[in-house]
C-alpha cells in the first residue's frame, strides 16, 4: 500500500521499526516479535539499513520476507552512504519488482571505521539528492504503481546533531520535502513540547506534509544509555529522570516507568491530532503491546 493511502486514512498511522538481525537465533526472535505485533494491525513497518554495506542485503531479505509472509506493508530505509546512482537504481528496481511501495530516504551515518568519511565517494551528498533520484525513478514509470514509491524522510524535533543552526536545519528539511518527500518520520524524543514546536516551525517554513512522531520507551537503564549514544543529542526530561531514579535501578520498575511515560506521550500526541506514531521497537514486542493496551488500542487485534 502506498504511503499516501495510509496517511490519508481516517485514523492516525501507527507503525513500528525493526532492524535486520545478524544471527539465526535473532531472526527467530524477530519473527516472534512480528507475529506478536501483527495482530495490532500496524499501518506499516520500517526496516533499517546498515552503513557501509553492513546489513544491506539483510535489509532487502527482511523487507521481502515481511512483504511475502505478513499483511504489513514494509518500508525499507535507503541511505546515501557510498552509493552510486547505478547502485541505488538497481536497489529500487529490486524493490519495485518485489511489490514494495515505499522507501524511507536518509542521508545515513558514515561507517564507524571511517570517522573522516568523504561524502564525495558517492553520487548522493544529501538526503534531498536521494529523494530527487527516487522521484526521477518514479517518473520513469518503472514501478507497478503509477505513483511510484512513496517517499519518507527524517526529521529531528530536538535538532539534528550535525546542524546546530536550527534555521539551516529547517531549510535542509524543506529541501527534502520540495524534492518529493510525502511525509516526515521523526527521530525519537521524550518531551512532546519539542515535537509540537518542531511541527509549528515546519508549518511556518512551508513544510506541509504529515509528520510522524518517533517514540521509543525506556525499558532498561542500559538501554537508556545506548539510546543517548545512538540518537546524539537525545534529551531526557527531568520528569522522566526523576521517575527512573525512584525505581532505584530495579529492572521491572524501570520498565514499567518507561512504558507508562511513553504511553502518556502517545496519549497526548493522539489527543493533539498527530498524523501518526512510529515506535522504535528494538525488535521487541512487549513494550509496544503494553503501550497499545494502555491507550485502548489493543482492540485492533480483534
Amino acid at each position: 500500500m502506498h504511503i499516501r493511502d495510509i496517511l490519508t486514512g481516517p485514523q492516525p498511522s501507527l507503525s513500528f521499526e525493526f532492524f535486520p538481525p545478524r544471527t539465526p537465533g535473532a531472526w527467530e526472535d524477530l519473527y516472534q516479535a512480528i507475529r506478536e505485533l501483527e495482530p495490532l494491525a500496524p499501518s506499516f513497518v520500517s526496516v533499517t539499513y546498515g552503513a557501509g554495506g553492513g546489513t544491506r542485503e539483510l535489509t532487502h531479505d527482511l523487507v521481502v520476507r515481511i512483504k511475502q509472509t505478513t499483511s504489513i506493508p514494509p518500508v525499507p530505509h535507503l541511505t546515501c552512504v557510498g552509493h552510486s546512482e547505478q547502485e541505488v537504481g538497481a536497489i529500487l528496481e529490486r524493490y519495485a519488482a518485489a511489490g514494495v511501495s515505499n522507501i524511507l530516504a536518509l542521508r545515513g551515518d558514515p561507517p564507524r571505521d571511517q570517522p573522516n568519511y568523504d561524502w564525495s565517494q558517492g553520487d548522493f551528498r544529501h538526503a534531498s539528492d536521494l529523494v530527487r533520484f527516487i522521484k526521477k525513478f518514479n517518473d520513469s514509470g518503472r514501478h507497478p504503481d503509477p505513483r511510484g514509491f512513496g517517499i519518507g524522510v527524517a526529521g529531528f524535533p530536538e535538532g539534528h546533531p550535525a546542524t546546530p543552526n536550527r534555521v539551516a536545519e529547517l531549510d535542509h528539511l524543506k529541501a527534502k520535502v520540495d524534492a518529493g518527500a510525502d511525509y516526515i518520520c521523526t527521530q525519537l524524543f521524550f518531551d512532546n513540547h519539542d515535537f509540537f514546536d518542531f511541527s509549528d516551525r515546519c508549518d511556518l517554513a512551508g513544510i506541509h506534509v504529515p509528520i510522524l512522531a518517533g517514540i521509543m520507551p525506556v525499558t532498561s537503564l542500559s538501554g537508556m544509555k545506548r539510546m543517548a549514544e545512538l540518537a546524539e543529542g537525545a534529551r531526557y526530561p527531568a520528569k522522566l529522570v526523576r521517575a527512573l531514579a525512584r525505581a532505584n535501578s530495579n529492572p521491572e520498575s524501570v520498565e514499567k516507568i518507561g512504558i507508562h511515560y511513553a504511553a502518556e506521550q502517545c496519549a497526548s500526541l493522539l489527543d493533539e491530532g498527530v498524523a501518526g506514531i512510529h515506535f522504535y521497537t528494538l525488535n521487541k514486542s512487549h513494550a509496544t503491546r503494553e503501550i497499545f493496551s494502555a491507550l485502548g488500542l489493543s482492540a485492533k487485534a480483534e
